[in-house]
């Protein structure tokens, strides 16, 4: 490699790890103008553009990539998520599932960035089946995310939604208890816990854990907008009939 290309790669690398990505942006593509070898270089673009909106240059970027090195796990995740976020869900799962394909971290094992990756995009199809409704469907997708990544408490909270929407009662609040003890200074989850409570009919220890969230964390607007909708008009918080 020559002086001034190895430059242009230094600089546009530092910019990149420094996620000022415009500035990445410029000295990465003189890098491929000039050479076109470097799976690295368009896996950063790909990233690049992919915060920029342009879903159809970072999907070129990350499959230009993986042209290069096909064993590219991070490009081959990152080429799944733009698929995913394009609406290309067969074509997102035939990539996760090369890129597990290819792990070589021996038998039954995963690299947790590679667990995360695919965590997130299991969560993603969740989301879209939990925003249609189909709960059911819903329910599954989270459960294979947070098999992958049990310690994802924002999806558990998603399945515990999806299973009250369901009404799966005891599973939803079993997955909320779960949920804040794995992190109890997480107050989304003691809120929606709150909601699940509500929705079984439980309304005083909604009112309770909706309470605590409060002393908690004071001021808190949510919890503050449950309990007010729980009150009734003498300002007494109903009771479960």
């Amino acid at each position: 490699m020559d002086e001034p290309l190895k430059q242009l790669l230094t600089l546009g690398r530092g910019y990149f790890d420094k996620k000022q990505y415009a500035q990445a942006e410029q000295y990465l593509a003189q890098v491929v103008e000039q050479n076109q070898s470097f799976a690295d270089v368009y896996n950063m673009l790909g990233i690049i553009y992919h915060d920029q909106g342009q879903f159809a240059r970072a999907q070129r970027a990350f499959e230009a990539a993986l042209r290069i090195n096909p064993s590219y796990t991070e490009a081959a995740l990152n080429l799944a998520v733009i698929y995913n976020d394009m609406g290309k869900y067969a074509e997102a799962k035939e990539v996760y599932q090369g890129a597990l394909a290819q792990q070589k971290n021996g038998p039954g094992e995963m690299d947790p960035y590679v667990k995360g990756k695919i965590a997130n995009m299991y969560a993603d199809i969740g989301n879209v089946f939990s925003s249609n409704g189909a709960w059911t469907q819903a329910i599954e997708e989270y459960q294979r995310a947070l098999a992958l990544c049990p310690q994802f408490v924002d999806i558990r909270i998603k399945l515990g939604d999806a299973l009250r929407d369901a009404g799966r009662h005891p599973e939803a609040l079993a997955q909320f208890e779960q949920a804040i003890a794995q992190n109890p200074a997480f107050m989304p989850g003691r809120i929606h816990y709150g909601i699940a409570l509500y929705s079984a009919g439980r309304r005083a220890e909604a009112v309770q854990v909706w309470e605590d969230v409060l002393s908690r964390s004071p001021g808190n607007k949510s919890a503050q907008m449950y309990l007010n909708l729980v009150k009734e008009p003498g300002g007494k918080a109903e009771q479960a009939s």
